[in-house]
């Protein structure tokens, strides 16, 4: 079948809860995608911030080629597994924490830390969480209500209670509603769907504290921006302010579902058997996936470090270029955007037509973010394409 009638295939059995581009992805290289019609187009897109090693990675083969011909794909967790061991223990060595718990999404994560810090304040009466405006942490019921973005709760409502929201990099905003009812201040260091937005470092030591000083735990939402991403394995250590729960998901499966939520400090040993649980958690194709992911973490995180400050450049140079067109770029490592002033989507449809993915965050931005593997010869491509919409829709 080509593009079309899988496109068409598609519409008549889908749930009409996603607005989808004409194009059905066949096979891919490196950070090339080709098509079911045999077209090819770079990826800056990487599955949105998924698929950290490209297309293609050989040790990603190997890994999933030994768990098929074990025979064996899920235990559950009634049971341990290898792979799942091995993972958790190099996911604590690299971020320096004590505990993991496994799930399959970035939702799953946060549902997670939700119920963490609901039980570690009930004992004290504490149940409020603070979340901020614009922020975004899933989908599911809990993840959706932290939420900031009333479009994501139309229709939902009502939606759970005691979670208010803050201004985002603004700590007075957060010192007028923390208080001893407060059970949790849940954060993105970098904010993905609010419009690729990084933390101040002055913010983030701000909710450290406030969270010390009403005895509340702080959630860093990692699910986007971790996992080499910014140019550090964990964004959190631009900063030197550790969280006590932190969430991950999209990489660490290297393309398979999996997610994390993972306890530093006073976080740990909050849960007991019973507490919480995820079937698929700790899958044995997802963990043996992640385990070469985390094996790279660190060397791909210094190659993300020096390429994404090469992509900062060339992105501020076509802000300066399309004055028109463009507000700003702003990001760290490989996550960036550019903030338009006009629709992401018609220079995204135009960057396809040139054989580029890229996306968008939120209303106004278009966003950035390759396989962590993609070259500085990757990048000027990619820039050359955006440069060359932008000219024709000015």
């Amino acid at each position: 079948m080509g593009n079309q009638e899988i496109v068409q295939l598609g519409k008549a059995n889908y749930m009409s809860n996603y607005s989808q581009f004409p194009i059905a992805i066949k096979s891919g290289k490196g950070i090339v995608l080709t098509d079911e019609d045999g077209k090819e187009y770079l990826d800056f897109v990487a599955g949105i911030a998924v698929n950290a090693l490209g297309y293609g990675n050989e040790d990603e083969k190997k890994a999933l080629l030994e768990v098929i011909e074990s025979g064996v794909l899920h235990t559950s967790n009634l049971y341990y597994n290898r792979y799942a061991v091995t993972a958790a223990q190099m996911l604590n060595k690299l971020a320096g924490s004590s505990e993991v718990f496994f799930c399959n999404s970035g939702a799953e994560a946060n549902e997670a830390a939700l119920k963490m810090a609901r039980k570690y304040g009930s004992a004290n009466g504490k149940s409020v969480i603070v979340s901020f405006n614009h922020s975004f942490h899933g989908r599911t019921y809990g993840a959706v209500t932290v939420t900031g973005q009333e479009k994501y709760h139309k229709g939902f409502s009502p939606m759970l209670p005691d979670v208010v929201y803050a201004e985002f990099n603004d700590i007075e905003s957060v010192k007028a509603l923390v208080s001893d009812k407060t059970a949790a201040i849940i954060v993105e260091p970098l904010q993905g769907e609010g419009g690729i937005i990084p933390a101040t470092k002055e913010f983030l030591a701000g909710l450290r504290a406030l969270a010390d000083s009403f005895d509340a735990l702080l959630v860093f939402d990692e699910v986007q921006c971790g996992l080499g991403r910014t140019g550090k394995p964990f964004c959190f250590q631009h900063y030197g302010i550790q969280p006590d729960i932190l969430t991950l998901a999209k990489a660490i499966g290297g393309g398979l579902p999996m997610g994390a939520c993972v306890a530093f400090g006073k976080a740990k040993g909050i849960f007991s058997p019973g507490d919480h649980a995820a079937t698929f958690g700790g899958n044995v194709a997802s963990s043996a996936l992640a385990e070469v992911v985390l094996s790279k973490l660190p060397e791909l995180s210094d190659h993300v470090a020096t390429a994404g400050a090469y992509l900062g450049k060339k992105l501020d140079a076509i802000v300066s270029k399309h004055p028109s067109l463009c507000i700003e770029a702003r990001g760290m490592g490989f996550m960036r955007g550019i903030e338009l002033k006009i629709p992401p989507r018609t220079v995204i449809e135009k960057c396809m037509e040139k054989g580029l993915l890229i996306c968008s965050a939120g209303y106004t931005v278009l966003r950035f973010i390759p396989p962590l593997v993609a070259t500085e010869s990757d990048i000027d491509k990619a820039v050359a394409i955006v440069d060359e919409s932008l000219s024709e829709l000015e």
